[in-house]
């Protein structure tokens, strides 16, 4: 038998029939799911300092578990010194197994370790299902050394589903764990 992720058992077993039953799908294939997860990290500071972009490479692969890939600059912008075909980034896309493993980390792990940590904000959906937000300290991550940084910096996170609407989006994220905001105020 091979090895399932938590959060991948729990959408599977309550969260997926939870949600059918809540927007009275037809079928059990229409209810949406988790399909990758993006992380995203820019570097401000490529053009002076090269190095800036290593460290933010190898960080991100330690925080993914997955190698990061350095994200290149498409034209040239003399105003900020940066070249066509500069590496001014990091990104790496999440799926299947390493996508629920990064989720269940972020849920139970890094999210708890910012400071004053209230939830976060559900107005970030795009209209097409997918939620995106920022994390403005890396540090947040267990994988990183406190020790090793060089500069604290931040990274968009992406979670990309198959649900149709904002609403069918926000209770896949919310049955999975995700702490939002104005859930906590109803609940009280």
């Amino acid at each position: 038998m091979s090895y399932k992720p938590l959060l991948q058992k729990l959408y599977k077993e309550e969260v997926a029939p939870k949600l059918k039953e809540q927007f009275e799908y037809s079928s059990v294939m229409q209810v949406p799911k988790l399909l990758k997860i993006c992380i995203n990290q820019g570097v401000g500071m490529a053009t002076q300092d090269k190095k800036l972009v290593e460290h933010a490479l190898n960080e991100m692969t330690m925080i993914a578990g997955q190698k990061a890939v350095p994200t290149k600059a498409k034209t040239s912008i003399s105003n900020f010194k940066l070249r066509e075909e500069m590496t001014i980034g990091s990104r790496v896309t999440l799926r299947r197994e390493q996508m629920w493993e990064f989720l269940e980390r972020l849920i139970t792990v890094a999210l708890p370790r910012v400071r004053d940590f209230r939830g976060i904000n559900d107005k970030s959906f795009d209209g097409r299902g997918n939620y995106s937000m920022g994390v403005t300290e890396q540090i947040i991550f267990p994988e990183i050394d406190l020790d090793k940084i060089n500069k604290v910096s931040g990274m968009d996170i992406t979670f990309v589903t198959s649900a149709n609407t904002d609403a069918e989006a926000l209770a896949l994220l919310s049955a999975l764990g995700m702490p939002f905001k104005n859930q906590k105020k109803s609940e009280n």
